[in-house]
């Protein structure tokens, strides 16, 4: 880019982003470095390039990346394009992203990054993602976990408590949790943020005072369905903690994977925008059927009680999430009648997706926390809302008649 991010706008900054060098190199397209080693210039600056990447520093230009496991070009332009994203505007070359092969790859990165600290004790508000929320309750990383309400994460800090996670929007019930207030209660203790729901382009946790903004790339910042990807932007500092535990644990993300999250990151906010409006509509239609017994999606009048909306996030997302009286059987009932909606697991993409959180992403969440059995979480795609409204129609009219 030749003009520097604070005089930007998002929309610009996800075209250019990560593209810096392109001209030089004669091509328009993004580069695909798929090689999985790399020539050594000589045997001692070799050396001098593993030690820099086994520190945990970002590799500088004209240094041997040495294996792909360690650093790749593709995957670190696609990293330059989601830190470019969550960079506070007067905060500039502050953040840095590490992509991972899998948003949970990228959870795990951190929760033992705190473990290596000496810092084992989480404090978690839920809802979160099932998968997140299966891996603190098991404590499988040397972790434990301190289940809290945002309101009194400060009560549940304990002087070996290595950081508190929490997901805004929530997942599945699009709970919306002040950013700003869970990292004033956290004190000294990093606040990682899933902003998978809200992407870049409407929140950035950074900009707010958390630790770590965390996202499933998989979602909205690819956005088609069809590449699988975690990333985490963060301080320079703390980036460099993160990245020798990615490579010795070989969490890595694949140069392919990062060419298309790269490209989906050029029109994720316009696909956002679009999608986002597609959502309102289809809310609003949803809270006017008598047989739902709620509706959630931040944008309903009453849903966002403290202003969270324009406040944190730019806008209040592309998920809905609703749920019908008749608990389970309802809801298989009005899955097995749609037929434009794909019934299917994860979000984010094209086409607009419906999947019952109980029994398939939260399945593993200890039941006392689970959502309920008629609960419905859709993720909003491009669709005409007409024809999405018309589908779920079919849905309710299909329990209405079982």
């Amino acid at each position: 880019m030749t003009t520097t991010p604070e005089q930007l706008e998002p929309a610009t900054i996800a075209v250019h982003a990560g593209r810096e060098g392109l001209r030089d190199l004669g091509v328009h397209a993004l580069p695909i470095d798929l090689s999985t080693t790399s020539p050594m210039p000589s045997i001692a600056a070799g050396g001098d390039a593993y030690d820099l990447l086994a520190s945990g520093a970002a590799l500088p230009d004209g240094m041997s990346p040495i294996y792909r496991r360690a650093w790749n070009s593709t995957v670190a332009r696609f990293e330059e394009a989601v830190a470019a994203l969550e960079t506070p505007r007067d905060e500039l070359d502050s953040v840095e992203a590490i992509a991972f092969a899998s948003g949970m790859a990228a959870m795990t990165t951190v929760l033992l990054s705190r473990v290596a600290a000496g810092l084992p004790h989480i404090v978690a508000v839920r809802p979160l993602y099932g998968g997140t929320d299966a891996l603190l309750a098991s404590g499988l990383l040397g972790t434990s976990v301190t289940w809290a309400d945002a309101h009194d994460v400060a009560d549940a800090i304990r002087p070996e408590t290595g950081l508190v996670v929490i997901e805004s929007p929530a997942n599945p019930t699009l709970d919306l949790y002040d950013i700003r207030d869970v990292v004033r209660q956290a004190g000294t203790v990093p606040v990682l943020v899933d902003s998978t729901f809200a992407t870049p382009v409407l929140q950035q946790p950074l900009a707010l005072g958390a630790t770590y903004a965390l996202h499933s790339a998989t979602k909205y910042i690819g956005g088609h369905g069809d590449a699988m990807g975690g990333v985490v932007a963060t301080s320079a500092e703390r980036a460099t903690q993160l990245r020798p535990i990615r490579t010795i644990t070989g969490a890595v993300m694949d140069p392919w994977t990062a060419y298309l999250l790269h490209r989906g990151i050029a029109t994720l906010p316009v696909r956002m925008q679009a999608q986002q409006a597609n959502a309102g509509e289809v809310a609003r239609w949803l809270a006017e059927q008598p047989e739902l017994t709620r509706v959630f999606y931040p944008g309903l009048p009453g849903a966002d009680p403290t202003g969270l909306v324009g406040r944190q996030m730019a806008g209040p997302g592309a998920m809905v999430s609703f749920e019908l009286p008749g608990g389970l059987a309802a809801a298989e009932a009005f899955c097995a009648a749609l037929q434009l909606i794909t019934h299917a697991v994860s979000l984010g993409g094209i086409d607009t997706l419906i999947q019952h959180p109980a029994a398939l992403t939260h399945r593993p969440v200890d039941a006392a926390a689970r959502p309920g059995e008629g609960i419905l979480r859709l993720s909003i795609g491009l669709e005409a809302p007409v024809d999405i409204i018309a589908d779920l129609q079919r849905g309710l009219y299909a329990v209405a008649v079982r």
